[in-house]
């Protein structure tokens, strides 16, 4: 038998109201060059029952590990060159498999490759189009609720987005897998940024398309879990991935970064979970594991220094687009 080429990889929790249209959809690519592994992360919704009836190759933990812990359970298993991680809420068009497995094979130097995701009800307004890092250390998706034409070209970006992405699982043991301190939320920022470390770089693929329901196991865009969760994995990302003298650097913009998202955040009664995640982050910087930058040539920070430069600009132009201030 022929070995297959990629593992499509589905972290689940709680997700069962979208969970069958996801399998569905990958029932109906056009290859058949993927294994699909789901890591049922303890639902309690009726997950698992459903996941057992039908089949579906599954891990099946007793307790929710998290994106980064749950996902992580499912690479250790996965046998695969490559491994697509896809979010329990999508639907895949039928191209979305061999398009991402024909672009991350265009060079062995490419980490990941980002599909083009979509809003559901309105295929042409973008979801994400990979995501972007700024100077004061603001991660964001870009074109995220623009026309899906304006991004209709393959690009190199600074992350690919985990919801919808391809990795190339021999780059993943050189840079080993997701911070499972993190549990949810910046973790694919995190892990794209040490592979650019060592010198990788992650693509942006717009034919591979995807539909995202978004917020499915959190629930909503904005909430007191998520927002803390991101305020403390916000502190650790740049503490991990930046050397001091790059931190020191670019100190003003972090410390403008957190005054905005102070303000944001008391304007929609989520100030105390913001600033209790983020003196968590602070306190608890012996918990993550920092790139040794003794390792890495000082060119490559400046080109993430670049990267972030370009990605306030592009955040910017991206507010203005929306009209939002």
């Amino acid at each position: 038998m022929k070995e297959r080429q990629a593992t499509v990889l589905i972290p689940n929790y709680n997700g069962m109201k979208y969970l069958p249209a996801c399998i569905e959809a990958l029932f109906k690519q056009d290859t058949d060059d993927f294994d699909i592994l789901v890591v049922e992360n303890g639902s309690t919704d009726g997950s698992a029952a459903w996941l057992k009836e039908h089949g579906i190759p599954t891990l099946y933990e007793k307790e929710n590990l998290g994106f980064a812990g749950g996902v992580n359970a499912g690479l250790r298993a996965v046998k695969t060159p490559y491994v697509i991680l896809l979010n329990n809420d999508t639907e895949a068009d039928p191209g979305f498999v061999r398009a991402l497995l024909k672009a991350i094979r265009r060079s062995p130097r490419i980490f990941a490759v980002s599909a083009m995701m979509v809003r559901p009800d309105d295929p042409g307004i973008l979801d994400d189009a990979g995501d972007g890092i700024s100077l004061p250390g603001w991660a964001f998706q870009r074109g995220t609720g623009e026309p899906a034409s304006l991004f209709s070209k393959a690009d190199d970006v600074f992350s690919a987005c985990g919801g919808a992405a391809v990795y190339r699982m021999s780059a993943l043991r050189e840079t080993g897998f997701f911070d499972e301190a993190h549990f949810a939320y910046l973790e694919d920022i995190d892990l794209s940024w040490r592979a650019r470390l060592l010198g990788y770089f992650n693509r942006y693929e717009p034919s591979a398309v995807v539909k995202h329901y978004g917020s499915a196991t959190s629930g909503s865009k904005y909430n007191s879990f998520k927002v803390r969760l991101s305020s403390r994995n916000h502190i650790w990302l740049l503490y991990k991935n930046q050397p001091d003298w790059q931190l020191l650097m670019n100190l003003p913009f972090i410390l403008s970064g957190c005054l905005v998202k102070a303000c944001f955040f008391q304007r929609r009664g989520l100030l105390k979970d913001w600033a209790a995640g983020t003196a968590e982050g602070l306190k608890g910087l012996d918990r993550v594991k920092r790139v040794d930058f003794s390792r890495v040539p000082p060119s490559r920070c400046l080109a993430a220094e670049w990267d972030m430069i370009l990605g306030t600009v592009e955040y910017a132009c991206h507010l203005i687009r929306r009209g939002k201030d």
